[in-house]
């Protein structure tokens, strides 16, 4: 969902280059990014960070990892940014990227990101759409373009057509599961909850009662 433009976005992401870096940045940083961590330690990003919830949550959970959240809309990335920044804790192992997360072999080397996390992508539910998912095969080229052999990709959505296009790509394309990894309502299963950070669609579907599907791949 695009948010409505918001007037101070723009001024305010120029004064916060540090904490949310621009495609041309990004692409510069490439083999470099822990560089600009305070500590040096594994690095997890978020395809499509939104709001910020969940990547805002990640950091704040588990210091001991550096997350950057990804995003193409302004207004998005803008609001998350301010999130973070505002925030009580101190979130040095946090950064964002506004761009476009379409190819991310272009901003990261192989291996240099051990996790990849998809939430609540656009599921493009028409068939014409169907390159235009994050979990075609062409994005899983570029995944697999950065993750170590191993990694892993965490997929949530509440799109059961999503959810099952999205299992059939990703094992027609070599990523194998662990049953025990496959969520077909995430919400009801206690064991799995324990360590959930919720996004901002996960909190407003599951609140009104939509089960949200989960899986975990990795490639070979």
């Amino acid at each position: 969902m695009r948010l409505r433009n918001k007037k101070w976005a723009q001024p305010w992401l120029e004064n916060h280059t540090d904490l949310v870096i621009d495609q041309d940045h990004a692409v510069a940083l490439k083999g470099n990014w822990q560089t600009i961590f305070a500590k040096k330690q594994p690095i997890q990003i978020e395809i499509g960070t939104g709001k910020g919830q969940f990547i805002i949550g990640m950091a704040k959970k588990y210091p001991e990892i550096n997350f950057i959240g990804m995003e193409i809309q302004e207004a998005a990335i803008a609001v998350a940014g301010r999130k973070a920044d505002e925030d009580e804790a101190e979130l040095p192992n946090l950064k964002f990227i506004y761009g476009d997360g379409a190819g991310v072999d272009t901003y990261f080397e192989k291996g240099e990101i051990s996790k990849l996390f998809l939430n609540f992508s656009d599921p493009w539910p028409k068939n014409r759409h169907e390159t235009r998912r994050l979990t075609y095969k062409r994005f899983l080229k570029s995944y697999q373009a950065v993750l170590p052999a191993g990694g892993e990709i965490e997929f949530k959505t509440d799109n059961r057509g999503l959810f099952e296009y999205s299992l059939y790509s990703f094992a027609n394309y070599g990523i194998v599961f662990e049953p025990a990894s496959i969520s077909l309502n995430l919400h009801e299963d206690a064991d799995k909850m324990v360590d959930n950070v919720e996004t901002e669609y996960e909190e407003k579907f599951s609140s009104k009662g939509f089960p949200i599907y989960k899986f975990v791949g990795s490639f070979k």
